[in-house]
């Protein structure tokens, strides 16, 4: 399988990366994170990435700042800087080939993809490999130094046999990452592999993980491996059980048969998870909407009305935008908050319906830019020109179907 050295910015420097490929168009790209003082060379980030590669699954592997070859400073970096690495690392696949399906972390990796999955939209399944349920995990390879690193503000130490500084810094950022409710809000198909006999990461990480997570989720064991999977089958083993979990979730990246033309058919289906939760699908662009907790919900995505509020707050700063630029006006950014409450008709003067209660939507725009009170007036005239703003007033008609049979609204 080809193998090709890249390099992209970092959040300090350029970092090196490989990017494992299969001979023909990959199914998908994957992100792999390696273990903390790992780098991309380690045993098992080559050995499964170029195991997937064979299953056609491309694979974008690279060194986190200040190790490997990647520039940088290993004492400036911590948990934080690991993620927004991550973050760039996708955002050099986006613009380069295609964003990654698949998110794969190793250790602390592990740590980070679960933190930067919101980051990077396109991400559909996160693997987690022998990875803590809590960054601040990691500080008990350098235990006996932590007092040492508190007092002086850094001090080294000794971890796989090689010398690095540790700055409290590290310390402070580890210990500010929660990720219970990274995970619990990571609206991704979850795999978790850990082996019972790590000595590393405890394999109750991995039951906090997975305790942690909302379905589809899963827990695979890795029996009688180690913590670094430094044995061959180990690893190829791992790379059989992503690239064949990671099916059902994926479409080959080649394919994009969704029309960009309006309108576009809006699908929407149960998730199987919690009591509301549903999987929502507008042409290539998958979203979870769900109710709060406060509403029996698992708060997994948006409640029907926040996507209401959504809709109209993105048609207003789009129809805003779309007049400044015809205009030529200086509007350098539209921000619009939106709020939805039920209020007493006879609370409302201007309104027609004067018994019960009806629906009050609270807008507030925001324009900034070099603009004089007179633009700044229009623009707000012109916001309720927005169309989703004219069908929420105006008569709406509702078809319902029922397979092949519609009922028919208009009789």
């Amino acid at each position: 399988m080809p193998t090709q050295r890249i390099s992209f910015p970092g959040t300090s420097g350029m970092l090196d990366a490989r990017m494992d490929s299969p001979g023909g168009t990959p199914i998908a790209y994957a992100l792999f994170a390696h273990c903390f003082t790992c780098a991309k060379e380690s045993v098992a980030a080559s050995r499964i990435s170029r195991a997937l590669a064979e299953r056609e699954i491309a694979v974008l592997r690279f060194d986190f700042t200040g190790l490997g070859g990647s520039e940088g400073e290993f004492e400036n970096t911590n948990f934080s800087s690991n993620v927004q690495d991550l973050v760039r690392a996708a955002d050099y696949l986006r613009e380069s080939t295609s964003a990654p399906s698949v998110l794969i972390g190793h250790s602390l990796g592990g740590a980070a993809v679960l933190s930067a999955a919101a980051d990077i939209p396109e991400a559909r399944a996160v693997v987690t490999i022998g990875a803590p349920s809590d960054p601040s995990h990691v500080q008990h390879l350098f235990a006996t130094s932590i007092d040492d690193v508190i007092t002086h503000g850094e001090q080294e130490v000794t971890l796989t046999g090689r010398r690095f500084l540790i700055r409290k810094q590290f310390l402070d950022d580890i210990a500010e990452h929660q990720l219970s409710d990274n995970i619990h809000r990571l609206n991704r198909a979850l795999l978790i592999l850990h082996s019972p006999q790590d000595e590393t990461v405890n394999i109750e990480h991995a039951r906090a993980i997975y305790e942690s997570a909302l379905h589809p989720k899963s827990f695979i064991s890795l029996d009688g491996a180690n913590h670094l999977l430094t044995r061959k089958q180990d690893a190829e083993y791992v790379a059989s059980l992503v690239s064949a979990w990671v099916e059902r979730y994926l479409a080959p990246v080649e394919e994009n048969t969704f029309s960009d033309q309006e309108p576009r058919t809006v699908l929407v289906s149960e998730a199987g998870q919690g009591v509301f939760a549903q999987n929502i699908s507008v042409g290539p662009h998958h979203l979870r909407g769900d109710e709060p907790i406060s509403y029996g919900g698992d708060d997994t995505g948006p409640s029907p009305y926040d996507l209401l509020l959504a809709s109209l707050g993105a048609c207003t700063a789009m129809t805003l935008r779309m007049y400044a630029r015809h205009k030529k006006l200086p509007l350098e950014h539209v921000e619009v908050e939106l709020s939805h409450r039920k209020i007493h008709a006879s609370d409302c003067s201007a309104c027609e319906t004067k018994t019960g209660r009806i629906d009050r939507i609270d807008r507030r725009i925001r324009v900034h830019g070099n603009l004089d009170d007179a633009q700044r007036k229009r623009l707000l005239e012109i916001a309720d020109r927005c169309p989703v703003h004219q069908t929420l007033h105006s008569e709406v008609m509702v078809n319902t179907f029922d397979g092949e049979f519609a009922v028919d609204d208009t009789k």
